[in-house]
């Protein structure tokens, strides 16, 4: 075995660099080769390596859905403790080619579609680390097709939830626990596909951390995640530190759980006291009835997010969050347990975040973001090819990000909780019997100021199937718009329609609707939000109110009357009457 190295700066680089390039091999396997858009196109995935006693994260890569990034440790430690519960009780030890799945996610997990894989590296004997994987499966039965049941009071409702189970053994499938999974989806073909194409990654993962192993030496690369842990809680120190001293607090809602027509508060109180930072959770609602649950974990993962966001600088590992305190009741819809609902956590998560930005703005409001558009819109489209065939189209949708210090957001974005990208209209009109009929930027969408707010988007999709589809939502920000910042305004809501015999039809519950059928030739439509304002509008210079009314961005309108900016027939700016419409607005 290779002597261990000395760590000086050049070779604590390479091996940064080498390892994270075994995870984003991981990451490239997996989007390469499942069998599912989510995964494939849209990148929801994400691999990472983890401490060997504790399952803290040690490593990720560049490519992997943040949100994923900062649960996966509370997953790997779930593994841990079966290893251990099954050890003291003398029923299986862990051995190579192990390999644990589940998707529990009150045990580390998100929601049920998220497929986790964990696998142990052995070395001479000795457990070395774990390798994990995890990916956004198209179905896990329950009652609504795609898994986001907006209806949906317990998890027993939302699909089948798997303990951590022994999926290998000695590296031999159990094809018992396969078939359990293919029997609780609606399109097992592509679970399979997605499954064989995680262990793929987490094969490869191993071969490429061996050989790293081999030239370096178990020492070498020990002391290497030991350095780049104690980094990023140095880094993070000196990051919180540099933020003023006391508390702040911001808070947000979400429009409903679902079932019960009333708003979710999602408060925070951050406090700052020295190089430590305290997020308190404790002030919002209650567990609902509803899907809009998540669990503590969870609630962990979507900080790290936001954090992350704010100090981009810190390296991606568990060290991060040393100087980190969390007060998530579990009196609070943040905090909860089985079988409370918690489908929707996407929906929730993004509150988080978002109330996160929103405190830290208060504490250093020159380094404000205002608010992005908040909601994936969970859509799927489900039915019978006309051959007979199953097919559930799942997607998320982008929107507008919220203008910052620098400059506008950006249109047609991702949310923060995501690197995932949408996936192209190309691959779901070919992969499913639909065709999307408008895919645009969505006009007067974003919130004024003196950086606007990003875009949202229209996307209209016509149903092609003979016998038609079940349309199933679960989204947001159907009431409670996009905040703005300094000044800036908010940004236009959500909307979701649909074509009936009648004309078009909205949803009672603002962004959620389940078990809506449309006939071949109907389209439904999701017009997604812009993101918040940074600044005053009327500071906004009047030639790039221009520019966006040019470009189709603002109504001439809308100009006028958020901006004050007056434009001839021509689009040229009316100086004289742009002149006096600012002036009235400062008096």
């Amino acid at each position: 075995m290779p002597l261990a190295r000395p760590l000086d700066p050049v070779t604590l680089a390479v091996l940064k660099g080498r390892l994270e390039q075994i995870v984003d091999e991981m990451d490239a396997t997996l989007y390469r080769s499942a069998f599912n858009p989510i995964i494939a196109e849209a990148r929801d995935a994400c691999h990472g390596l983890y401490h060997a006693e504790t399952g803290a994260t040690l490593v990720q890569g560049g490519k992997g859905l943040p949100i994923f990034v900062g649960a996966m440790a509370f997953a790997v430690k779930a593994v841990i403790d079966k290893v251990a519960e099954e050890a003291a009780a003398g029923r299986a030890v862990l051995a190579p080619g192990d390999v644990f799945l589940f998707n529990d996610p009150y045990l580390g997990g998100t929601h049920l579609n998220d497929m986790r894989l964990v696998q142990p590296l052995f070395r001479q004997g000795r457990l070395f680390c774990w390798l994990a994987s995890v990916g956004h499966w198209l179905d896990i039965g329950g009652n609504v097709p795609g898994g986001f049941n907006a209806r949906a009071t317990e998890s027993f409702q939302e699909g089948v939830r798997i303990p951590p189970v022994r999926l290998a053994r000695a590296g031999v499938i159990d094809e018992d626990i396969v078939a359990i999974l293919a029997a609780n989806s609606r399109v097992p073909v592509s679970n399979r596909g997605d499954l064989a194409g995680q262990l793929n990654a987490l094969d490869l993962g191993e071969k490429r951390l061996n050989a790293l192993l081999d030239d370096y030496g178990e020492a070498t690369i020990t002391a290497a995640f030991d350095a780049f842990t104690a980094r990023a809680e140095a880094l993070m120190r000196d990051a919180v530190a540099a933020l003023p001293d006391g508390t702040f607090s911001f808070e947000d809602f979400l429009d409903n759980d679902g079932i019960v027509d009333t708003p979710l508060r999602i408060a925070l109180d951050l406090t700052v006291a020295g190089d430590r930072m305290t997020l308190d959770f404790s002030r919002s609602s209650p567990p609902c009835r509803g899907p809009l649950n998540i669990a503590r974990s969870t609630a962990v993962a979507c900080c790290y997010v936001a954090l992350k966001h704010v100090f981009p600088d810190v390296p991606a590992n568990a060290g991060c969050l040393a100087p980190i305190d969390f007060v998530i009741p579990e009196t609070t819809l943040l905090g909860v347990s089985a079988p409370k609902p918690v489908g929707g956590y996407t929906e929730t998560i993004l509150r988080v975040i978002g109330v996160v930005f929103g405190a830290l703005a208060r504490a250093v409001p020159e380094r404000a973001t205002a608010g992005p558009f908040g909601t994936i819109n969970a859509l799927s489209l489900a039915g019978h090819r006309d051959d007979g065939s199953r097919f559930v189209m799942f997607s998320f949708y982008g929107g507008g990000l919220g203008g910052n210090p620098e400059s506008d957001g950006l249109n047609h974005a991702n949310n923060p909780i995501s690197t995932a990208t949408i996936p192209p209209v190309e691959i779901l009109e070919a992969a499913y019997p639909v065709m999307f009929t408008q895919w645009a930027l969505r006009p007067d969408s974003a919130g004024a100021g003196r950086h606007r707010g990003g875009l949202g988007a229209v996307y209209e999709i016509e149903v092609l199937a003979k016998d038609g589809a079940d349309v199933f939502l679960l989204g947001e920000r159907g009431r409670f718009a996009p905040f703005g910042v300094g000044g800036g305004l908010p940004a236009a809501l959500n909307r979701f329609s649909w074509q009936t015999d009648d004309g078009e039809a909205s949803p009672p519950l603002a962004s959620k609707v389940t078990d809506v059928a449309i006939r071949q030739g109907r389209w439904v439509r999701l017009e997604t939000p812009g993101g918040g304002g940074f600044g005053l509008p009327h500071e906004r210079p009047p030639a790039l109110v221009a520019r966006d009314v040019r470009l189709g961005y603002v109504g001439r309108e809308a100009a006028r009357a958020l901006y004050g900016v007056a434009l001839t027939e021509a689009g040229e700016i009316d100086a004289a009457a742009t002149a006096k419409l600012r002036e009235g607005a400062e008096a």
